[in-house]
Parts: C-alpha cells; structure tokens; sequence
C-alpha cells in the first residue's frame, strides 16, 4: 500500500502539526523549511503533481520531521529552572 502524497504547503502544515504536538509550541514549519529538508537530504519527492511541483510521502515527512527536531532541540539552550 503506498503512502499519500502531499505538496509542499500540506507537507509544511502536516509537520507543524507534528512539532507542536510534540515539543509544545513549537515555531511552525515553513514551506521553505521543506525546500531546506529537500536542499539537506532529509527529504526526497515521491512524486510530481500536474503542474509538475513535487509531492512528499506521509512517512518521509515524518522521518524528516523527526530528524529536524531531534537537531533543533539539541541547538536550543536548556531552560534553567
């Protein structure tokens, strides 16, 4: 069964979802983040639409998602308490 496939605007909103969910208020995704993913390796299209602009796989987001995060959180310093 394959994954559904998202452009870069869904892909973004789905991500945001994620992060936020995950990491409370996190700052959103941006379409240029996932250009930035694509441009760093995190991330490659599954597909083309009509118009030929790429389209990215639930799982890849996610993956790149997760590995963003991962590097995001160990750059932002510890909160004191």
């Amino acid at each position: 069964m394959g994954d559904q496939l998202y452009n870069g605007t869904r892909a973004a909103a789905l991500a945001t979802t994620w992060r936020r969910r995950l990491t409370a208020d996190a700052a959103a995704v941006s379409r240029a983040a996932i250009c930035n993913w694509v441009a760093r390796g995190h991330l490659t299209a599954a597909g083309l639409d009509g118009q030929g602009r790429p389209l990215y796989a639930l799982s890849d987001l996610a993956r790149a998602e997760k590995a963003t995060r991962s590097r995001a959180l160990r750059l932002v310093p510890a909160t004191v308490q």
